[in-house]
């Protein structure tokens, strides 16, 4: 929420130049970019270390993001451990297609776990570059973001009392469920929203991957897809009605309904383990335009959100935390506000290019399961189109790998 300040000129309040709600990728990256620059933050973040550096997340990064990491010195693990992944394969009407992505635009994708990377960016940030960064702080609140002295309150969890910390900025970094995005008042700003009206089971199994690259299941009783994360883990995902209870899947059922959507000729059989996740996401989108409020700039998960459809979360994060990281240290170094003024215009324009994608990749998907003869038609001349035209396959290749750029 956001308030006025409850001692706005209380002398003993710590100022930092920017004060970063959320140490997700965004956050430890803009966190990052400060540092090296450095320009003194604090990053806020309400759970703890071991828990950020073990959430399973998303996994895959596109290549303009990594070279992004790689300019701002934040990709040496990656580049040594993270698999190159060159193609895709679709798998519908029981046949396997093949697709190559690489040899039509020579780029590639990285799979490396959302996990590792933050453990990556927390380490860089907290124990290579000093940075400060408080785990665990509850009840945080937004004050006075239309102000020159913006702050930020939260309750200590080691003493239990309630901290100020100023800031010239806030950097809104707390994901979809956080504090920064509510902060901003409804008539200043504008969320546009897309329910897709279906959900996925999101599934982790203790399992080698079962391809050498990402399976999508086209299948009549719902998508299926498989995703590598590491050699021994897998993740997994099933189309099932919004609301679902995982409880409603047990891994007998789980696996049952893989290899069926996943099955095709030639292909063998999927390599099942132990499922250690199951969640139902529900799938919708939303876009908050402007991302900025005051000195307030929103950043990743808090500022639009994108269904795991077209795997796109993690890299518009970053694209953000580029920008915004690079805009505040050209405003605090060199006294240069253009960046920060063109930031959210600068972002949005990715932003909507990959909503448009997932919400025409999410059509493909699940045409074959709406029950809809006429959907289910159209899905298959669309997916034998990408297949069978070059131009078609260009295009779909392009908006899959994401633009070459970092913004």
């Amino acid at each position: 929420m956001t308030s006025a300040s409850p001692h706005p000129n209380s002398p003993s309040a710590p100022r930092f130049p920017v004060v970063v709600v959320g140490a997700g990728p965004a956050g430890l990256t803009v966190g990052n970019i400060l540092r090296a620059a450095g320009v003194d933050c604090l990053i806020l973040e309400t759970e703890t270390r071991e828990f950020i550096e073990q959430r399973p997340r998303a996994g895959v990064i596109e290549e303009w993001a990594v070279r992004g990491l790689a300019q701002r010195g934040l990709a040496q693990t990656l580049l040594e451990r993270a698999q190159r992944h060159t193609q895709c394969e679709f798998r519908f009407g029981g046949q396997r297609h093949r697709f190559s992505y690489t040899e039509l635009t020579g780029h590639h994708h990285y799979v490396y776990p959302q996990p590792l990377l933050v453990t990556d960016l927390v380490r860089e940030y907290a124990d290579v570059r000093g940075g400060e960064i408080r785990f665990g702080v509850r009840d945080v609140e937004l004050h006075d973001l239309d102000t020159e002295r913006p702050a930020v309150s939260y309750t200590d969890p080691e003493t239990g009392q309630r901290q100020l910390v100023h800031g010239d900025f806030v950097a809104g970094c707390d994901g979809a469920r956080g504090v920064s995005r509510a902060a901003i008042p409804p008539e200043r700003a504008r969320t546009a929203r897309h329910d897709y009206g279906i959900a996925w089971l999101a599934l982790l199994a203790e399992a080698p991957p079962s391809s050498d690259c990402v399976l999508f299941g086209v299948h009549p009783r719902g998508f299926a897809g498989h995703m590598a994360r590491s050699p021994e883990v897998t993740r997994y995902y099933l189309e099932c009605p919004p609301g679902d209870d995982p409880a409603d899947w047990p891994d007998d059922r789980v696996w049952s309904e893989l290899q069926h959507r996943l099955a095709a000729t030639g292909a063998p059989p999927l390599t099942e383990g132990r499922l250690i996740e199951k969640r139902v996401l529900d799938m919708h989108n939303y876009v908050v335009e402007p991302l900025a409020f005051g000195r307030l700039y929103l950043a990743g998960d808090a500022a639009h959100l994108t269904a795991p459809i077209a795997a796109k979360g993690m890299n518009l994060a970053l694209h953000d935390a580029f920008l915004l990281g690079d805009a505040l240290v050209a405003h605090l170094t060199r006294g240069e506000s253009a960046g920060l003024g063109g930031y959210s215009e600068a972002c949005l324009g990715r932003v909507w290019e990959y909503q448009e994608f997932s919400r025409w990749l999410s059509e493909v998907y699940h045409g074959a399961s709406s029950g809809d003869p006429y959907l289910a038609g159209t899905t298959l001349a669309r997916l034998r189109r990408v297949f069978q035209s070059p131009s078609a396959g260009l295009a779909f290749a392009e908006s899959y790998l994401g633009k070459d750029s970092v913004g």
